[in-house]
Parts: structure tokens; sequence; C-alpha cells
């Protein structure tokens, strides 16, 4: 699994016309080849960095005080869950030669770990399926279900550093990064993609989507592009808000924080894949967004963690294991 990004080749610097030609072109071909569509505004999950308080932009359902039982949308047979999840880490910039609260390694400690017996939090998942009947709050044994992994979902990591990420990265500009992420990784086709989802990761510093100024902590979403629709989260330098942004610990770690809002988007992403084709409630919340309020430690291989609480089916009602 490689940690760093090959060289890039760069364009000889030519003069004139030519070069300004040849700029163009190269703009015009990196679009073609990702063919990451000019992507919406429209995000879903996004975790708020205060309970109760509602993302500039979305809604939250808890904020509301509107919690219940998750219904399958569609009876897809793709796209509406991940039955086995791949997560790839972008670590988009050069900018990422600073990070002050480790969260590089932190990252990739936490799914290095979220598997197996020891990853009581991820079981939650393993109720929720596609292929069935839309509409249903418990899945048939006919159904696809989500598979609670027996090794690391981790499937790659790329530190995309050749050149610095734009300090307010835009919605199209995170997609795009999303579809050069699946090519670098050799997701070429919708097949890989159908379990593939990518976290781009800002470095300390930056505002992608006018973090913090909007109340998010993250969100994800779907993009088109020449290997099929993608998922993908948009994930911040949460560590930059302080301990206990994003988080309902209080304990002062300042990691915790990220690691709450990361494991509120990858089972948002695990459970309503290609949004709005999965699981949601009445109110359009997701599996996560109905319990941001809970957190809890989770003790893995790896280390230890805050995972945040998850809407379960099977007992109706927020847990942190299944």
């Amino acid at each position: 699994m490689s940690r760093t990004g090959p060289p890039r080749t760069r364009l000889p610097r030519l003069a004139g016309a030519l070069a300004t030609a040849l700029a163009a072109t190269a703009l015009s071909l990196g679009a073609a080849s990702a063919s990451a569509s000019a992507a919406s505004d429209v995000h879903y999950g996004a975790k708020p960095q205060h309970p109760h308080a509602s993302p500039a932009g979305h809604t939250s359902p808890t904020a509301s005080g509107s919690v219940g039982q998750l219904s399958l949308q569609t009876a897809n047979t793709q796209g509406a869950v991940s039955p086995t999840p791949k997560v790839y880490l972008v670590f988009w910039g050069s900018q990422w030669a600073s990070d002050p609260a480790g969260v590089a390694p932190d990252m990739q400690g936490m799914f290095q770990g979220l598997a197996g017996t020891a990853d009581t939090w991820g079981t939650i998942l393993s109720q929720y399926c596609e292929g069935a009947t839309a509409g249903i709050t418990t899945c048939p044994a006919t159904a696809t279900f989500v598979q609670h992994p027996s090794s690391s979902p981790l499937a790659g990591v790329w530190f995309d550093n050749a050149a610095a990420e734009p300090s307010k990265a835009s919605t199209t500009q995170l997609a795009g990064e999303a579809a050069k992420a699946a090519a670098h990784f050799g997701n070429t086709t919708q097949a890989p993609n159908v379990n593939a989802q990518y976290v781009i990761l800002s470095p300390t510093g930056t505002h992608p989507n006018g973090f913090p100024h909007t109340g998010f902590c993250a969100w994800h979403s779907k993009t088109s592009s020449s290997y099929g629709t993608l998922a993908y989260t948009n994930l911040p330098y949460v560590p930059d808000l302080g301990a206990g942004a994003c988080t309902t610990f209080t304990d002062g770690r300042l990691l915790s924080g990220i690691e709450s809002t990361e494991t509120h988007e990858y089972a948002e992403t695990v459970t309503d894949f290609w949004p709005t084709t999965g699981w949601y409630n009445s109110s359009g919340g997701e599996i996560g967004d109905e319990c941001v309020n809970l957190d809890a430690y989770l003790t893995l291989s790896t280390g230890r963690y805050d995972v945040q609480g998850l809407w379960s089916n099977a007992v109706s009602g927020c847990v942190t294991h299944g």
C-alpha cells in the first residue's frame, strides 16, 4: 500500500501563446480524464460542529428532534449500500508536510484496526442491505447485506502532495480530487467503485467548502466520473476547531472530533452509498445524523478511538455497539 503518490510530470515552460494554449489543453484533458461532474452543492450526512445545531445549507434531523427507523429508499441492487467497504484515504495537498495534531497516522491507524471481533461498533452496519423492496425497515434473508470486515477496510493511502490544495476548495474541486484518486488507485471502471469510498482529507489551515464557517464537521456525497459513480467524503482538518468540537467528549483529547466525524461519515457512506438510494428516516436523516449526541471510545488493535453512535433499527435507538 503506497503512502506517497508517484511524481507527477509537469509541462515544460513555453513562451507566449503556445504556453497558454498548452496550459488550457492540459486543464481540459485533466477534467476529461477524471470527468468529475460539476458537482452541485448538495451534501449528505453533514455532521454539525455542535449537537443540536444545523450546518448552514444542511438540515439536521437530530437538531429538530426528528428521529426514527431507517427505511430502504430504493430496490437498487447496487449503490444503496456498500456490501464490502473499501476505504481510500487521500491526503490532499503539499500542506500535509505540516500535521500538528497527527491526523494522518491517526486516521490510518483507525481504519487499519476497524475490523474483526475487536470492532464491535462496525457490526451495527451489518443489519442493513440492498436489493430488497423499497420501504422495508428489516432486511430479508435474500437481500445483499453489508458484511462486517474480517480484515482492515483500508484499501489505500495517498499523499497527493505534488501541489497545494486550494485554500478554499469547492465542491467541484473536491469531487475532482476523488476522481483523481480513483485513477491513482487503478479503480477506473464502475466495478471497484461500487464499494470504494474516497475520503478527501484537507490539511490544517484550509477551508474546504467554507469550513469551518458553514458549521459542518464533514459531509459525504457522490459524483459522476469517467470511472462511474464515486462515493466520497469531504473531511476537513477538524482539530483546527480545537478539542471538544465535533464530539460529545470533553476530556480535551484533540483527535476525538475528527475520529467521531469520520466514523459518522464512514457509516453513512456504507449505508447510503450513492445518496439518496440507501437508508434514511422520514426526515432525511441517515444512520449517523440521528445520533450525534452519542460517542464512545472503542479499543482496537491499533489504539483507542472515538466512534460516534449510530441508529440501529434492531433496537430502535442509538447504539455504539452491535
